[in-house]
């Protein structure tokens, strides 16, 4: 079943939502002093891909570093992406079948506003 989620979660809006991380992370990396962004932002893009199966979980050795990370990820990529999900999540609920993955898309809002100090970790 899991499979099959990932797949049509993929086809309806985990492509483009992977494209704008990667995106993201693309620019994080031009920006050299970004690059901790970046490599976020591609983790991230990774888990958007196929979010069925795993979970998102706080790295307990995350410090004060990632929380100030987060502060500027979120005014400057965080909110876009998060506009993204719940646009994507709006939209994919209007159909019965789309259900479980506009809940999903939902679900990656949090992690897309603070995406330092997460670790992804399969179910």
């Amino acid at each position: 079943m899991r499979t099959l989620l990932n797949l049509i979660w993929l086809v309806l809006s985990g492509f483009w939502m992977a494209v704008g991380y990667a995106v993201a992370g693309v620019i994080c990396y031009v920006l050299i002093v970004t690059i901790p962004f970046g490599i976020a932002s591609f983790r991230i893009a990774n888990y958007v891909l196929w979010p069925f199966g795993r979970t998102v979980v706080d790295k307990p050795t995350a410090g004060i570093g990632s929380a100030i990370g987060n502060v500027i990820w979120v005014i400057v990529a965080g909110i876009w992406l998060a506009i993204g999900h719940l646009v994507s999540g709006v939209a994919l609920c209007l159909t019965i079948i789309g259900v479980p993955m506009g809940i999903a898309s939902f679900k990656l809002i949090p992690v897309s506003l603070t995406p330092l100090g997460k670790e992804i970790v399969a179910v």
